[in-house]
């Protein structure tokens, strides 16, 4: 059952992902052209989706138990460190590179362009990078 919940929620979240146009680079980078010809709509996306998770997060907080029966696990760590400030502009340099992000690269990856796969390799590539760095880190 939770691999299928899983599979349901990336499904929606990827059907949400094209049917904003989120999947499509041009129109992130001009929503990061803020010099240009900014195109607001993934600002409003974002800000539907933060409004559409605030009820469910406020529920989950007050829960020691997920729908699903499993141990409710919410991030704890509230302080910024120099970790998540150099990961979070690693990942927004990248993004304003490709013009995607993880999510719609997923959700686009079928489509054959080269540029995906190259970008998945290269993420994915990075995410093995990290993770033998932390390892190492933690030894």
């Amino acid at each position: 059952m939770l691999k299928l919940t899983a599979f349901m929620a990336g499904l929606v979240f990827g059907f949400g992902l094209l049917l904003a146009g989120m999947a499509n680079p041009s129109k992130v980078l001009a929503f990061l052209d803020v010099t240009g010809t900014w195109d607001p709509s993934l600002a409003l996306v974002m800000l539907a989706a933060i409004g559409v998770a605030i009820g469910p997060l406020t529920w989950a907080r007050r829960q020691t138990r997920s729908v699903l029966g499993n141990t409710m696990q919410l991030p704890v760590k509230r302080e910024l460190d120099p970790r998540l400030i150099g990961g979070s502009l690693l990942f927004g340099i990248g993004w304003g590179i490709a013009g995607i992000c993880p999510g719609p690269a997923v959700a686009i990856l079928l489509t054959g362009h080269w540029q995906i796969i190259v970008f998945m390799a290269a993420m994915l590539a990075g995410m093995l990078l990290f993770t033998a760095l932390e390892n190492r880190r933690t030894h």
